[in-house]
């Protein structure tokens, strides 16, 4: 992984989820050459350091997009809106829920992220699925299919978003496979927990349900072919909503997230990285706990012990051979208990091929498109009538 700061893994992860989102590894450095002399003693400061460098970046980008406009130049303006949509939401990622301005920094991402859908053409629409007696914002890309397709849901993590999500290319790849993709910022992430104040809870499969419901209602789409994607913390909350959500067809964990409260108390033990600073700040936001005690205490629930041999259809769990954050063994802990799976499959990323950080952030693509190749033959699969049971490791 391109670590321009040394020592400091959250600053170079969000690094990498920039450049893996689309942005430009010049524009990049302008962000972070600032930086790398600031002192290391108040990491608060420091943080908000770098918010307003790569705030700055952003906000240059839009002003070179208004004057692309005012010449007609839309597609161009275009681009740039869709890196300071990434650039904006690096710099919010980084900071304390506390911390008053990532607000606003993240409402005038999603603005220059629909200017960057609008002008660039791009094949993808947002939407609003009914939850409750609210919704859950998301992104939905149509595939290139003569009548219903196949939707794969797709779902983020603690700390990512429905954009982030968009830009990975994954759901590009899947149309071009004659497959749908929705995109979600469920309760915890992204929109749902910054603009809505919808907090996470074990019981995934209510968000899923919930998608799939609205997928009903999209004649475009075959919900009897509904897949689930989902990456980091995403790798419980996809898994556990396959498990007991019975009109998924077929799941797929990128990074396996098979017991988030034993991560937990790693981290409480200086074991494993962090993925964001004042982490435990943000996961009580992310839960909804105001407290501590209250987070330890619902942490435990947060595992797929004693759920993932509820799993009836076929599953790849994908994982990266150095991930930081989640450990290989929890790879190998969950596709042990895939045990009712009857195509189940584990891949592992190496140094051979790359993506061997958390979630393949360091090769995004390799990692990808293996998934989209996956996906794409389990559906040829159960639409034919069903592959073979069997039982696969991989790793390269």
């Amino acid at each position: 992984m391109f670590e321009p700061f040394p020592g400091k893994y959250v600053w170079n992860l969000s690094v990498a989820i920039a450049l893996a989102s689309g942005g430009l590894i010049g524009e990049v450095d302008r962000a972070c050459r600032p930086l790398y002399d600031l002192p290391t003693d108040n990491e608060d400061e420091a943080t908000q350091a770098f918010f307003r460098s790569w705030c700055a970046l952003a906000d240059g980008l839009v002003e070179l997009a208004v004057e692309d406009q005012e010449r007609g130049r839309g597609r161009s303006a275009g681009a740039k809106y869709g890196r300071a949509a990434v650039y904006l939401q690096t710099a919010e990622r980084l900071q304390a829920p506390s911390y008053t301005p990532r607000r606003a920094a993240y409402a005038k991402s999603l603005s220059s992220f629909d200017r960057y859908l609008e002008l660039t053409d791009q094949p993808a629409e947002r939407v609003e699925i009914p939850y409750g007696n609210v919704s859950l914002p998301g992104i939905l890309v149509s595939a290139e299919s003569e009548g219903p397709a196949p939707c794969v849901l797709f779902f983020n993590g603690l700390d990512s978003t429905k954009e982030q999500i968009y830009a990975s290319g994954t759901a590009d790849e899947l149309r071009r496979r004659g497959i749908a993709t929705l995109m979600v910022d469920t309760p915890g992430a992204g929109e749902a927990l910054r603009l809505r104040d919808l907090t996470a809870g074990p019981e995934s499969e209510h968000w899923a349900a919930a998608c799939i419901d609205y997928l009903e209602g999209r004649p475009e789409v075959d919900t009897d072919m509904v897949g689930m994607l989902a990456w980091s913390l995403g790798g419980y909350y996809g898994p556990r909503a396959t498990a007991f959500e019975q009109r998924l067809r077929f799941g797929v964990a990128w990074g396996a997230c098979y017991d988030w409260g034993q991560t937990v108390l790693r981290r409480l033990a200086n074991q494993g990285n962090r993925s964001v600073p004042h982490y435990w700040e943000h996961v009580r936001w992310v839960w909804g706990c105001h407290d501590m005690d209250e987070f330890l205490a619902l942490a435990p629930r947060i595992t797929l012990r004693g759920v993932a041999d509820r799993i009836k259809v076929p599953f790849l769990v994908v994982h990266a051979e150095h991930d930081r954050q989640i450990t290989l063994q929890q790879a190998y802990d969950f596709f042990g208990d895939l045990v009712n799976s009857p195509n189940r499959e584990l891949k592992i990323f190496t140094d051979r091929e790359g993506g061997v950080e958390h979630c393949s952030v360091d090769n995004q693509p390799i990692a990808r498109d293996y998934i989209c190749d996956w996906i794409g033959e389990t559906v040829a699969g159960l639409t034919a009538g069903g592959r073979a049971a069997g039982a696969t490791a991989v790793a390269s």
